[in-house]
């Protein structure tokens, strides 16, 4: 009754906003208690799509940055020296070198130009019965493929 006092000497209208405000704030609590029916457009049921979030490890997997897999020098193992091989050098203008199976004709011709500072014409290349990659490497009409083997120490 103190409570009902209290409020008939506030202003009139008072008491009525605060139960309307009260009666709002229980029916935003509870919900409207009504449930609507979803409507499924297809005949098969796609599980709906979550939260899917980035990885974010607290330790780091790698202790060393990473290095290129494939440098100049890994490329290139060795120039070949065998009698076919001098005689590509002689004729063709051409030198001989067994390189990386994963290695392909462009990264062999960019690793032969840093390396030996010479300028490749064209790449063959082939993968030998033992597995290995050989490839005869064209050097263009500036550059001698007998002074390039002398200077490399083949010849």
């Amino acid at each position: 009754r103190g409570v009902q006092e209290n409020a008939l000497q506030l202003a009139p209208g008072t008491m009525v906003k605060a139960d309307q405000a009260r009666a709002t704030a229980k029916a935003m609590k509870k919900g409207s208690g009504r449930k609507g029916t979803r409507i499924h457009t297809k005949v098969h049921f796609y599980r709906p799509k979550t939260l899917s979030l980035r990885r974010s490890p607290n330790v780091r997997t790698t202790v060393t940055p990473k290095l290129p897999k494939l440098d100049h020098h890994r490329i290139i193992k060795h120039p070949l020296t065998t009698e076919s091989a001098m005689k590509k050098i002689e004729d063709n203008n051409t030198l001989v070198f067994l390189v990386d199976l994963k290695a392909n004709k462009r990264q062999i011709k960019a690793a032969v130009a840093s390396m030996y500072d010479i300028q490749a014409q064209k790449v063959n290349t082939l993968i030998r019965p033992d597995g290995q990659k050989k490839a005869y490497v064209r050097l263009t009409q500036d550059f001698d493929a007998l002074d390039v083997a002398n200077r490399i120490g083949i010849i």
